[in-house]
């Protein structure tokens, strides 16, 4: 597969991730980049940097009480979480700490947190932390789960997304759609380069990508 090239946050030469054009199928849609963030969520200095740019994003009057991490974006939500009490954001949390936990998929695919987990969403100020959002439907799956759980959303934050809102709430991304000229994202059912008859490059999620 095409290496593609790496850009640069336009605030800061320590978070990068590469873009790699080609035909790709998510869970969702078809696209023309693949975009691999894997040195944002898994290298130290470079979560650290991420946090710090997210955490900056937030005013110091929101209350944070829970990050909700998607895409194995945990150690970000680490950083992340140290960032929002060092700028000033308050936690309504008796321990005065941000909780930090990620849901999972059950056998229907519906997002669940179990019952261990609940007292970090029940009644909280739960910021939602994902990879990526290409068409959005992750986020509102996601804003569904906190809700049904008696969570109260913080904030969205994603290290790319295509999309600025969603059911009327702000996403705040590191990357967006106009740091990427050409990007297009296109449902399963018209996609021009299926139509064109090229050949899909990889099948594609937030974690990684496994080539066809």
């Amino acid at each position: 597969m095409n290496e593609g090239v790496k850009i640069y946050y336009r605030n800061s030469r320590d978070i990068s991730m590469r873009v790699i054009p080609g035909h790709f199928v998510t869970s969702h849609s078809h696209i023309n980049f693949y975009f691999d963030m894997t040195t944002m969520k898994i290298r130290q200095s470079e979560a650290e940097a991420v946090a710090r740019q997210i955490a900056s994003q937030y005013s110091y009057n929101t209350i944070v009480d829970t990050i909700a991490c998607m895409d194995g974006t945990e150690v970000i939500g680490a950083y992340l979480a140290e960032e929002l009490q060092h700028s000033g954001i308050m936690s309504m949390n008796s321990h005065k700490t941000i909780y930090i936990v990620t849901p999972e998929l059950n056998v229907q695919n519906q997002l669940i947190f179990r019952d261990n987990n609940r007292i970090a969403i029940e009644g909280k100020h739960v910021l939602l932390l994902l990879a990526s959002a290409t068409t959005g439907r992750t986020i509102s799956s996601s804003l569904d789960c906190i809700r049904y759980y008696g969570g109260h959303l913080a904030g969205i934050s994603a290290l790319f997304s295509a999309v600025d809102t969603v059911a009327g709430e702000p996403v705040h991304a590191i990357f967006s759609a106009a740091d990427v000229p050409n990007y297009s994202t296109y449902s399963q059912h018209d996609c021009p380069m299926c139509r064109n008859a090229e050949k899909i490059d990889a099948l594609v999620n937030s974690f990684g990508y496994s080539e066809l």
